[in-house]
């Protein structure tokens, strides 16, 4: 008996001591002790816009028209509901007393599959709920959705960190998600046979006439659009990446060895300064894959805390409420490392791509930090008052379950914190919450004059609004816009002209000289379905910004002829050492030609050895490979007779080996045979290997 009581109380002493035991997670704060955790740059003050109750694990935040705050929230996470089983809802939120802070909730929506993004259109909301785009619908008034629409369907929507989402409305007039570049066939009832594939890309669409098709990306989560249309994406440990050149122009012909046109522009590269430690799974496993890492002597280092791994959320800060240096900064949360960064963006020298530098007092330290770990800024928008809305979902853990070893899951709840959530409203300190506008019950005429307006919210709904009505009367005011003074004005009016059928050639050709190159750009967007202004358009290749020089070339590469091959020449000759230059003129039929190769030829291009030159010649040879036509390429070994130089030799052969389709052979006559055979016989060791090589891959003769 005794023995049993000794034993009852070691017992009773282990599953004290257990309970004592401190938990390796801390616990969540108050929304009010939350805001004591933040360190913010001077200047600026952060408060609570909404807390649980009033929303919970919230991961988008939009404002209509009315100014009425919609929520999207999303319990699933990180589990995949059973079908028909979704816990997401889509919630409006009210400031009722006017203090700034929403005090009343409405579910317009609830039941929803992993829900992630919204978007006011018309009398309801665009959803992204894979393997869906939603279109919902409140018919009579009570703020709750009674109508379910699919818009398009056929998402990828088997991990919720990488599903369709961010619905952004660009200046164009297009509605761009984020797809992560998952595959997937996508249909839509709007255009009952039509398919279109979007692995490897982001989406875009639009309703009215209805059109969808694959996007330039791929983004994860945080899609940031600017005033220009330009757009830069998030994912993970790449904070911030630019879409160089527009999806179609890459995929006009399938034979470019590489349609990528993503960037990560960052000049800083993985540095954060987090606030907070690495939660023990995360330190422990970075520990355990380290030492393997050591082990194989591969060189490689993880890192645990202080380096971005899980980027979100960014934003173009274009609203009027901070102060004019903030205005176009990218704003990106880190949901790993509880933070908030500041990139400023500029224009790379020489070249289309933009650089995103650390703002020169955020050298060390971000522009928000905060020392909570449940803190998890997943995005962000501008509120109708110009200030920036942190979305902060919230929770203990923010990671995929399927990547944490299962010793390190037995004491992780990856629901803890469903419960909660919060938006926080960042303003320079000392200005008061003000009412938000409404634009609902705006003029047309009005509308069209809040395109200036300097709150970027104000002009997107404006520019919303008027896509929405199509509403003629709009066609005078919107013309009048083009002569005005505000660019980002200008360049709305003529997009909204084209939704009107109302722009003409001579809109287009006076923005041709417009003083901002963003307008110019898309100026030659719009003219290529104006014949009549291919030669202003051309005259554009020797725009001095890249960008527009660009766009030209990728304009240009849908006309044909001799004067449109000899200018785009010109433009190679010029920026052959930029690789988006070439891929603008190889993407197109007459860039990839003998054609432009003679044109070149004409000019003495080939007369420098140049390895920005060669690169040119290599990816012309690639393409010309990929097509295997026969006539092209027996020209093309013609071509390299006559340029016997190793140089041009190694350059025109590497592109072939590039370009050639494994398990095919290509189809060289005799004569070029014959040649290959000659070149095998070269004095450079690497054209004799080439050489060998593609003869190679000819038929056995």
């Amino acid at each position: 008996m005794r023995f049993v009581s000794i034993v009852f109380l070691l017992l009773v002493t282990i599953v004290a001591a257990c309970a004592q035991k401190p938990s390796r997670y801390p616990d969540p704060l108050s929304p009010e002790d939350a805001l004591a955790s933040f360190e913010l740059v001077e200047g600026f003050t952060v408060s609570v816009f909404a807390a649980e109750p009033a929303v919970a694990d919230p991961v988008e935040l939009v404002f209509d028209e009315r100014g009425r705050a919609w929520v999207v929230e999303m319990p699933d996470y990180p589990d995949k509901p059973a079908l028909g089983q979704g816990r997401s809802r889509i919630v409006l939120l009210t400031d009722t007393d006017g203090d700034g802070r929403a005090d009343r909730r409405t579910v317009f929506a609830d039941n929803l599959s992993e829900a992630t993004s919204v978007l006011p259109w018309k009398n309801g909301l665009i959803v992204t709920a894979a393997p869906d785009i939603l279109y919902l619908v409140d018919s009579d008034g009570d703020d709750r959705a009674d109508s379910r629409d699919i818009l398009f369907t056929g998402f990828f929507e088997n991990n919720s960190e990488a599903q369709i989402t961010n619905l952004r409305l660009n200046p164009d007039g297009w509605i761009y998600a984020a797809n992560f570049g998952q595959a997937g066939t996508i249909t839509s009832p709007l255009l009952p046979g039509v398919m279109v594939h979007v692995q490897g890309a982001d989406f875009r669409f639009r309703l009215d006439p209805p059109r969808f098709e694959p996007a330039a990306g791929p983004t994860q989560f945080g899609q940031a659009v600017d005033a220009w249309g330009n757009r830069f994406g998030t994912h993970n440990t790449q904070h911030i990446n630019q879409f160089v050149i527009p999806w179609h122009y890459l995929h006009r012909h399938p034979h470019l060895r590489s349609a990528a046109s993503i960037v990560n522009i960052s000049d800083h590269d993985l540095r954060m300064y987090q606030r907070t430690p690495a939660p023990y799974w995360r330190a422990t496993r970075t520990a355990r894959r380290q030492q393997q890492y050591d082990e194989a002597g591969s060189g490689r280092v993880e890192y645990a805390a202080d380096h971005f791994t899980g980027s979100s959320g960014g934003t173009v800060y274009d609203g009027d409420l901070f102060p004019e240096r903030y205005r176009g900064a990218v704003f990106t949360g880190d949901v790993a490392g509880n933070l908030v960064h500041r990139d400023s963006l500029g224009e790379k020298a020489g070249s289309p791509e933009f650089i995103a530098k650390r703002p020169f007092d955020e050298q060390e330290r971000e522009f928000m930090a905060s020392t909570d770990p449940w803190f998890r800024p997943a995005h962000f928008t501008i509120g109708p008052d110009g200030a920036l809305y942190i979305v902060d979902m919230y929770r203990q853990h923010i990671e995929t379950p399927v990547s944490i070893p299962e010793d390190l899951k037995e004491d992780m709840d990856f629901y803890a914190g469903e419960d909660r959530g919060r938006l926080f409203r960042i303003a320079p300190t000392g200005a008061a919450p003000t009412p938000f506008v409404s634009l609902h019950d705006a003029s047309t005429a009005n509308l069209v004059a809040e395109l200036a307006h300097p709150n970027g919210w104000r002009r997107r709904t404006a520019q919303r609004l008027l896509l929405e009505r199509d509403d003629p009367a709009a066609i005078d005011p919107l013309r009048a816009t083009l002569a005005g003074h505000d660019a980002p004005a200008r360049l709305l009016a003529l997009y909204l002209l084209d939704a009107l059928d109302a722009l003409r050639e001579t809109d287009i050709r006076a923005t041709f000289q417009d003083a901002e190159a963003g307008i110019r750009i898309h100026a030659l967007r719009l003219s290529e379905a104006y014949p009549a202004l291919a030669s202003d358009a051309l005259a554009l290749l020797e725009d001095p910004t890249p960008r527009v020089a660009m766009q030209a070339a990728l304009s240009a590469g849908d006309r044909t002829g001799r004067t449109v091959t000899d200018a785009l020449a010109g433009f190679v000759e010029r920026h052959a050492g930029d690789r988006w230059m070439r891929l603008a003129v190889v993407s197109a039929p007459p860039g990839a030609s003998h054609s432009m190769l003679a044109a070149l030829e004409r000019r003495g291009f080939f007369n420098v050895q140049d390895p920005a030159r060669a690169a040119f010649l290599q990816e012309t040879a690639s393409v010309l490979t990929a097509r295997s036509d026969a006539d092209e390429l027996n020209r093309f070994i013609d071509f390299l007779v006559d340029h016997p130089e190793p140089f041009w030799l190694a350059a025109g052969f590497t592109g072939m080996k590039e370009g050639h389709k494994a398990g095919t052979t290509l189809p060289l006559n005799d004569r070029a045979a014959d040649n290959l055979q000659a070149f095998i016989r070269s004095s450079s060791e690497i054209v004799q290997q080439l050489a060998g090589d593609i003869l190679a891959l000819t038929p056995t003769r």
